[in-house]
C-alpha cells in the first residue's frame, strides 16, 4: 500500500513531527510505502509532489489546523481516498489509523 500523510499542528513543533515518525513506524512495520509531508513552525518539509500523490492509495491527513497545498488532495478526497485525523490520534494509535485508511 502506498500512503502519503501531510502533519500539522497549532505550534508546528512536537506533534508535527511525533505524528510524523508515529506513522512511519507504523507503516514500515506493515511493509506500507509512506512519504509525509510536515508543516510547521519550520515551514513546509518533505513537499509532496503531485504525481506522488496522484499514485498514492490513500491520504492521510494528520493536521489541527488548515494546511497550505489542500487543493492538492481534491481528487483523492473526491474519490473517499481521504482520512483526515488529530495528530493526536497518529501518535497514540498509529495501527488504529492505519487499519481506518485501509478501509478507504
Amino acid at each position: 500500500m502506498k500512503i502519503v500523510a501531510v502533519t500539522a499542528c497549532p505550534t508546528g513543533v512536537a506533534h508535527t513531527y511525533m505524528a510524523q515518525e508515529a506513522l512511519e513506524k507504523e507503516c514500515q512495520k506493515r511493509g506500507y510505502e509512506i512519504q509525509v509531508e510536515t508543516q510547521g513552525s519550520m515551514g513546509i518539509e518533505n513537499e509532496l509532489e503531485q504525481d506522488v500523490i496522484d499514485e498514492a492509495d490513500v491520504v492521510i491527513l494528520a493536521v489541527a489546523i488548515r494546511i497550505d497545498g489542500e487543493e492538492r488532495f481534491e481528487e483523492k478526497m473526491d474519490n473517499g481516498k481521504v482520512l483526515q485525523i488529530e495528530p493526536a490520534d497518529a501518535i497514540k494509535h498509529p495501527g488504529e489509523v492505519l487499519d481506518r485508511a485501509e478501509k478507504l
